[in-house]
């Protein structure tokens, strides 16, 4: 059950990137979002880090850091995901968290929740079978993708700086557009 949002109140989003890398360029699109985010909203930018395999047997018990993230994905209105693309496909550590955080059954953080996605690859693709994967787990956890703009960063080294910086007018051209496609599309499904 979502709360519905106020019109004038700002509307929450946790963004995560599906990578524990310090310098991934998933999470450049992340600070990149950070400073694009529409001034009727706010990022808060959760890292997988400490959270430890998933085992069902504890799925009762939760790890306090599984317990966070849980906690932040209920007190957002949205989600904003950055994945890496690992063998055609999302990485384990996205696959990891999002298997704790819909646990245990009928403790679904992400229910109902709008949805963004964004990737990032050196290679030609820029991670869009990544994409294309994630999608078919946000089926499965009852959320409302986005369809479009697609932010799909190809060549990803030669738009982002070596200091975690996306320095390509483009792209942050289209997160800007993904983000205010999000607020938007949070707001339509709140009925404001």
């Amino acid at each position: 059950m979502t709360i519905p949002l106020i019109m004038n109140k700002h509307v929450k989003i946790l963004g995560f990137a599906g990578s524990l890398r310090k310098d991934s360029y998933n999470k450049a699109l992340l600070h990149a979002a950070m400073e694009l985010v529409p001034k009727d909203a706010k990022l808060e930018i959760f890292d997988f880090e400490g959270i430890p395999p998933f085992n069902q047997d504890l799925e009762n018990q939760m790890p306090k850091r599984v317990r966070e993230f849980k906690a932040k994905i209920k007190a957002a209105d949205a989600i904003l995901i950055a994945t890496p693309e690992h063998n055609y496909s999302i990485p384990g550590v996205l696959k990891n968290a999002v298997d704790w955080a819909s646990r245990p059954y009928r403790d679904n953080s992400f229910e109902g929740k709008p949805v963004a996605i964004m990737s990032a690859s050196p290679g030609m693709l820029g991670g869009a079978r990544a994409q294309y994967h994630l999608r078919q787990v946000l089926v499965s956890l009852n959320m409302y993708p986005i369809n479009r703009p697609e932010v799909i960063v190809a060549s990803a080294d030669e738009k982002i700086d070596e200091k975690g910086r996306v320095t390509d007018k483009k792209t942050r051209d289209k997160i800007r557009e993904l983000l205010e496609t999000l607020v938007d599309w949070t707001r339509r499904l709140k009925g404001e």
